[in-house]
């Protein structure tokens, strides 16, 4: 049994600590954006631009600590690639590129969804809420999917991922592995996202747990066991506000 070596300390130091000093500007950008509204302000006032604008921060603020084991497998075959350290920044700041711009794209349902539930809401109250009950429960079931696992197995792998994008060739090669990773990423998560959306989108308590939630489902050693409990909660959210309960 041995402790982790001082080489291998480093290489998590240098994946981990830039991920999580950029997550921790992205919260400190959150956190003054959702200051700037009223948390009783419709979706629709705020505008898609301003949406897109507050969308890209909750996203990397969320989900690039969760991203750390496969940035550092990828990032490790980078270092044994390139000599220059301009390069493999340049590459680094690729793959982490096409990660955000794959997550900024889910803005658009999210607003799209945000948008349709306040306007039903404005004309019907009660048939707003049943489909809020119904999105809820969908993305409770979703977490006991084949799909679902088959995504989370996937983003837990770093190994398994890294066989999967070195076969990779062509123009861009690291904005297209940070594409196809989080395609991987949104197919696991976005049926936490629908329900960011659905409880509070700029609720910063709620993306914190939504972010352990993440991070949990991704790293911790029961992480396919802790994502269905969330669908288990998911879904009973979903009963409680077709019985009416506020949520």
């Amino acid at each position: 049994m041995g402790g982790v070596t001082a080489p291998r300390a480093a290489r998590l130091i240098r994946v981990w600590v830039p991920l999580l000093l950029a997550a921790g500007v992205a919260w400190l950008a959150t956190a003054y954006l959702a200051t700037r509204m009223d948390p009783m302000m419709p979706v629709t006032a705020m505008g898609p631009a301003f949406f897109v604008l507050a969308w890209l921060p909750m996203m990397a603020a969320m989900m690039l600590p969760s991203v750390a084991p496969v940035a550092q497998a990828w990032l490790r075959m980078i270092a044994r690639q390139e000599r220059r350290r301009v390069r493999r920044v340049a590459r680094t700041v690729g793959f982490l590129a096409g990660y955000l711009v794959a997550w900024t794209a889910v803005a658009v349902p999210a607003y799209a969804l945000a948008v349709g539930l306040d306007r039903l809401g404005d004309r019907d109250q009660g048939t707003a809420r049943l489909v809020t009950a119904g999105l809820l429960g969908v993305a409770g079931l979703y977490q006991f999917t084949p799909l679902k696992q088959a995504c989370l197995r996937h983003c837990r792998s770093p190994v398994s991922s890294l066989l999967h994008y070195a076969a990779l060739r062509g123009p861009l090669l690291d904005l297209r592995v940070g594409l196809r990773h989080a395609g991987y990423c949104i197919g696991c998560c976005w049926g936490l996202m629908a329900a960011l959306v659905l409880l509070g989108a700029m609720n910063l308590w709620l993306m914190a747990l939504l972010a352990v939630v993440i991070f949990a489902e991704k790293i911790w050693r029961y992480g396919y066991r802790f994502s269905q409990a969330v669908g288990g909660v998911l879904a009973l959210l979903g009963v409680a506000a077709l019985a009416g309960a506020p949520l």
